[in-house]
This record gives C-alpha cells, sequence and structure tokens, in this order.
C-alpha cells in the first residue's frame, strides 16, 4: 500500500485540529458535555498524570495561563516539547521522509519517573 510519508502526521493534526475546535466551545470544568472521563481516574478516584489536560488546553486556548498552570503543571511545561514533536514529524513527512522518533532507555526512565512523581505529588499533597 502506497502512503504518503506526511499522511499520518496530517491525520493526527486534523484529528486534533477537530478536538480542539470542539473543546474551544464546550467548558470542561461545567457539567454536560461529551468530553471523555479519565479511565485512571474513574477506576481508582485519583488523578494520572494526564488528568487537567483538557482543562488545560481549553484554559489556554481562551487565555488563562494561570488556570492552565493550575490544572496540570507538569504537562504544561511538556506540552512544547510535543509540539516540537508533531512540527518536526510533519516537517519530515511534507519532505517525503518517514520520521521514528525514539528515546534512550534513560530518556524513557527519565520520563517514567517524572510521571510516577507527579502522579504521587498531585495526590498526596492537597491542592498541587
Amino acid at each position: 500500500m502506497l502512503r504518503h510519508p506526511a499522511a499520518a502526521a496530517l491525520a493526527v493534526l486534523a484529528a486534533g485540529a477537530a478536538g480542539s475546535a470542539y473543546l474551544y466551545v464546550t467548558d470542561p470544568h461545567q457539567p454536560g458535555h461529551l468530553l471523555p472521563q479519565c479511565p485512571f481516574r474513574f477506576l481508582t478516584g485519583q488523578l494520572c498524570p494526564a488528568c487537567g489536560g483538557t482543562r488545560m488546553v481549553y484554559d489556554l486556548m481562551h487565555g488563562h495561563f494561570t488556570r492552565a498552570w493550575l490544572d496540570n503543571r507538569v504537562l504544561l511545561l511538556a506540552s512544547p516539547y510535543a509540539l516540537t514533536l508533531l512540527a518536526r514529524w510533519m516537517w519530515a513527512g511534507l519532505h517525503g521522509r518517514t520520521w521514528h522518533p525514539s528515546l534512550s532507555p534513560r530518556a524513557m526512565t527519565v520520563v517514567l519517573g517524572v510521571a510516577v512523581s507527579w502522579t504521587v505529588v498531585r495526590n498526596v499533597v492537597d491542592g498541587f
């Protein structure tokens, strides 16, 4: 099957744009929306490392930077890195190249350590 190297990145970008358009007009701080619940929080009652991410993106889109910071600090700090990865993937694809990012075992350990630490801190320290 022939597929352009940019197809997957463009599909992710299109899905993200569609989701962002819906999120822009749907306040996740209010009940009664069709946004998915966090399965980890549903099962355990605890916050996962990404909990608050939807509210954070909503707040960023509406210029509420302090609220976005309070929704999920670590995810907010990681967002520029994630956007850089998407841009790199798009750039390679649009130039006819495939791109397969990889993390070293040490980098994977750091990412996992930050995620676990953040999960513990935000569930133990009240108001964090």
